[in-house]
């Protein structure tokens, strides 16, 4: 009988391990963390919890609280209903949230829960989806923003999808039509709901000044607002009939030169008279450009940068409550940070270690603050953060992650042939390391503007628990090491970074790490193009998985989300075909590929649509290269479903047990 590694993982197990290996099931015991709003006493936080039901195919969603001594710890919304957002409100008597629970036909709306009785009631209904909500200060209304949902044929037969639109699909939406998200006030006793705002562009990220007299909120307007990505901040009195203020003006101008769209989401200092918010690059950098806080006055003062010397993303600010501070998150070089800037002299403060993410955290009273807080081999919890430490809080893993062997994550650090420096990360399996070294996986990640970092990774560790080295290099193009680095690749993808991958692979054989004959690569999203690219030129790598991934350009042109985007960095394919084609390497050179690959995608995905991975998979089972296509139902880019996830990352192991450990 042949021993394949999940028998081997039971096997192990059997026989006593003290920890055992990383298992498939495992997947449905991970629990999410995320999102922390802490009380105005500073007693509580309230946070959401998301986990995996396996019998609804779903993931389900909790409101949770601990107490900020973290003494006490309770689930306050029950059953299987998918609920998130928590929001107090200014006395902290009540918490509102979102929730589908109720009819069923009613989809997600706001519920508001009484602290004092524990009960809570629908305070919304919206016939539309809820994105974002925000409490007045007197705690009488909320500002929502949310999209109605489209008309229905009075006869109930399906119709036609007529499109008119620019940009006519997104994903998770799929097609779109003339609805619009908009600002809606809901009165929280009787739930009287009256628009805030109109037009046919998006109003999203609302949030009420200390005083209650104004609203500020991004918008994307002008003539064809689809034809542009150039998010303002605006300025509304909370009443029926007001007419926005537009506070910034993207592009530049004489009076603001401070280049950048705003992305928010925006927030009040405590005196009313400033705003922070994100702001991102010139437009034509398009991703490339470094998102940061940006500060502006409330009275039309210029915009400042205070974290532009740090040439990183610097994301999500909170002020302090004395308005002293900024805090943010600093995407650091493989981590992710929490900082703050004082206000009075631009001081940059870095509060939490680096080999870690912090991946969402909040500001209270007195000084307090609580982070979601995670490393390679520790899933995410909620902590609270004192005198530069991390005081754990929540504690949803611990009862499985303790029993397992997982990788820890190390740095790694190597030349290209140019001589550049690339960093990136390595995990290797336990014991004792083969003579000629550990069957390996190259995973490239996405973006393209994006970075491997010290997180929990469950596709990563069931790698390594199945015996293989997992290879994560960060090359030119990701972000973390600044504005340069990332726009080095612009409009020359696959030629400018697949050197500094292969690279990655060249130290990990060099140092006896990776076998040689024994090599992998694999990557979901543009990290499946380079994938594809990498196979094309280098006939190295056993066997190869790529996941929602396109590398007929011309294919992507008006059948995904991108437009915009590709106008930008390759300009219109009619006009400049030669640019379009010489990125459309691996396809048009897929002659060249000997590697084995799978390719997967979800059938609804509209960022990267299926057509990329199918036009790979034909051209390779043309040319009788082993390949096999996988096309999940029902998904998007990212998948909803778990046992869809779960299937993903099994099918990886198999692939490379397939081609990989018959090397031996």
């Amino acid at each position: 009988m042949r021993v394949t590694p999940l028998l081997l993982i039971a096997c192990l197990y059997a026989a006593g391990a003290a920890a055992r290996p990383l298992a498939l099931d495992d997947l449905y015991r991970w629990q999410s963390v995320s999102d922390p709003r802490i009380s105005p006493d500073g007693n509580w936080i309230a946070y959401s919890v998301s986990t995996p039901n396996r019998e609804a195919d779903t993931d389900d969603s909790a409101i949770w609280l601990a107490s900020w001594d973290g003494k006490h710890s309770e689930r306050v919304t029950q059953g299987d209903a998918l609920e998130s957002s928590p929001r107090w409100s200014r006395d902290g008597r009540r918490l509102a949230f979102l929730s589908d629970r109720g009819d069923a036909d009613a989809g997600t709306q706001i519920w508001v829960l009484d602290r004092a009785t524990g009960e809570a009631i629908q305070r919304s209904h919206f016939d539309g989806a809820i994105s974002e909500f925000s409490w007045s200060p007197d705690g009488k209304r909320l500002v929502l923003a949310a999209e109605p949902s489209a008309s229905a044929s009075d006869d109930g037969e399906s119709q036609p999808i007529v499109i008119d639109r620019l940009q006519f699909k997104r994903d998770f939406q799929g097609y779109l039509g003339n609805e619009h998200s908009h600002l809606y006030l809901l009165d929280v006793e009787s739930g009287a709901l009256a628009p805030l705002t109109d037009g046919v562009y998006d109003d999203l990220q609302p949030a009420w000044s200390p005083d209650g007299s104004q609203i500020v909120f991004l918008s994307k307007r002008g003539s064809e607002p689809d034809s542009h990505d150039n998010w303002d901040l605006y300025l509304i009195e909370p009443r029926t009939g007001s007419t926005p203020r537009q506070l910034t003006t993207t592009p530049e101008t004489e009076s603001d030169p401070v280049w950048g769209r705003g992305y928010g989401p925006p927030q009040f200092s405590p005196d009313g008279k400033w705003l922070t918010y994100e702001q991102g690059g010139r437009p034509e950098d398009i991703w490339y450009g470094i998102v940061q806080v940006a500060i502006r006055g409330t009275a039309d003062q210029p915009a400042r940068l205070p974290t532009a010397a740090l040439d990183r993303y610097t994301l999500d600010p909170h002020w302090s409550a004395d308005g002293q501070w900024v805090y943010f998150m600093l995407e650091d070089d493989q981590s992710q940070l929490l900082a703050r800037v004082r206000m009075r002299d631009g001081r940059i403060e870095r509060l939490t270690a680096p080999d870690g993410v912090v991946s969402a955290f909040d500001v209270g009273p007195a000084g307090k603050v609580a982070v979601i807080h995670g490393t390679s081999d520790r899933p995410n919890e909620l902590a609270a953060l004192e005198a530069g430490k991390l005081r754990p809080l929540s504690h949803h893993n611990d009862s499985w992650a303790k029993d397992v062997q997982l990788a820890r994550s190390e740095n790694i650090e190597f030349k290209t042939a140019d001589g550049t420096s690339i960093h990136g990360l390595l995990l290797t399996p336990s014991g004792d390391k083969p003579a000629a070294g550990w069957p390996a996986v190259l995973r490239i990640d996405g973006g393209p503007a994006y970075q491997w970092q010290h997180e929990f990774d469950f596709e990563w560790q069931f790698l390594v628990a199945n015996g293989y080295a997992v290879i994560g290099p960060n090359p030119r193009g990701s972000s973390g090491r600044g504005f340069q680095f990332q726009r080095y690749i612009f409009g020359n993808w696959g030629f400018a970074d697949a050197p500094d991958v292969l690279a990655s692979v060249d130290y990990a054989v060099a140092r006896g790490i990776a076998d040689p004959r024994r090599l992998g690569v694999g990557g979901w999203s543009y990290g499946s193009q380079q994938t594809n690219f990498v196979i094309a030129t280098d006939q190295r790598f056993k066997a190869a998985t790529s996941g929602a991934g396109i590398s007929n350009l011309l294919a992507g042109y008006g059948t995904d989300q991108y437009v915009r985007d590709w106008e930008r960095e390759l300009g219109l394919p009619w006009e400049h075909t030669d640019r379009w084609l010489r990125l459309s390497y691996a396809f048009l050179h897929a002659d060249r590929i000997t590697t084995p690959t799978l390719f997967l995608g979800g059938s609804e995905d509209a960022n990267i649509p299926i057509i990329g991975a199918e036009q790979m998979y034909e051209a390779l089972k043309r040319l009788h290269v082993p390949t096999e296509l996988v096309i999940y139902p029902g998904e998007y880019h990212g998948f909803a479903r778990p046992r869809f996830r779960a299937d993903c990352v099994r099918r990886y192991v198999e692939w490379y047990e397939r081609y990989l450990k018959s090397h031996r």
